[in-house]
């Protein structure tokens, strides 16, 4: 067979829909196509829970509350002018993570962010906090992997045979 002949027979498009429909199908149906119900509900959950984690961190930090502040300032070392810039981080990444289309973004961003989270907490040797945002991360990802069928086409978890 002609290889010229294959690719038209292969790119033809499917009859009664245009380009643009098919992407908009495609795309809007692959998130959910292949998950239950309770793997939407379950992912959506866990998103709830890194969200609530981060605008609760946002607003403690935003309002200027005394031990927030403090521990910023006296126990990590950080300076006074970076808490805009984490309360504008964390809020940012609050948008990114709930809009579907960015939350693959935001979830790698969000791991760079409690990455250092985790290393601030270790540089002064609290060891036991350090955990907290080690689950937001995992959780992060979790609900983003039950959520999307494209983290799970990307990352497939098999049972053996």
């Amino acid at each position: 067979m002609n290889m010229q002949a294959t690719a038209q027979t292969i790119d033809a498009p499917r009859a009664g829909l245009s380009p643009a429909e098919r992407h908009r199908m495609t795309t809007a149906t692959d998130r959910t196509a292949s998950a239950p119900r309770w793997m939407l509900w379950t992912g959506w959950s866990l998103s709830f829970l890194v969200v609530a984690q981060l605008v609760s961190s946002a607003f403690f930090r935003a309002t200027y509350h005394t031990y927030a502040v403090a521990e910023l300032l006296t126990g990590y070392g950080y300076p006074e002018s970076a808490i805009v810039f984490i309360v504008l981080a964390e809020c940012t990444l609050v948008l990114l993570h709930l809009v579907p289309q960015t939350s693959v973004l935001a979830a790698i961003l969000l791991t760079g962010y409690l990455g250092g989270a985790v290393a601030s907490h270790v540089r002064i040797a609290d060891t036991a906090r350090a955990a907290i945002p080690l689950v937001v991360g995992i959780l992060a990802w979790g609900g983003l992997y039950l959520r999307d069928s494209r983290i799970r086409q990307l990352v497939p978890f098999r049972r053996s045979a």
